[in-house]
């Protein structure tokens, strides 16, 4: 019953995240990478993980990503013109096809270890995964030091955005 729910919601977050890289507009693909957190939390919820799920929606599909608009409104990112859009791939026949092989391969590695192993029992996880307090425990003890970091790096990404906003004003 539930691989009924998970592969759609599977395959509706792989079509959101190909519409990221795809899409041309930087909106439309902030949109696309809102939808494959929604479905990522879905995923969530079906892994029983229910505070973890809340939290990529408050979090990631919210917050970072009105972030994220906020910069693309705040830079005023334009969409490429018909001569542009293609300029760039052509260039770069050599490395399309290597990324190409080297999907390849890491799906044939997937697969491969996909038919090795015996999925016949699944693992049952521990009674306080995905809880406020386990993960609070290890946001704040073990994972203090990226936590912060992370902070760092937006409150930077943040500026520099309001910085290169202001000089094309001028």
């Amino acid at each position: 019953m539930e691989l009924l729910i998970f592969y759609p919601l599977a395959g509706l977050c792989i079509v959101f995240a190909l519409g990221v890289i795809i899409n041309n507009s930087p909106v439309n693909s902030a949109m696309s990478l809102i939808g494959m957190m929604l479905g990522l939390a879905g995923i969530f919820i079906l892994q029983q993980a229910h505070f973890i799920a809340v939290l990529q929606i408050i979090i990631y599909a919210g917050a970072i990503m009105v972030l994220f608009m906020f910069v693309i409104m705040l830079l005023n990112l334009k969409d490429k013109g018909e001569d542009d859009k293609w300029k760039s791939r052509d260039r770069n026949i050599l490395m399309n096809f290597l990324g190409g092989l080297l999907a390849l391969g890491v799906l044939y590695k997937i697969i491969d270890t996909i038919n090795a192993d015996d999925f016949s029992s699944p693992a049952i996880p521990p009674e306080t995964f995905g809880t406020v307090r386990e993960v609070g425990t290890i946001l704040f003890t073990e994972f203090v030091l990226p936590f912060e970091v992370a902070s760092v790096l937006l409150l930077v990404a943040m500026i520099g955005a309001v910085v290169l906003a202001k000089s094309k004003v001028d």
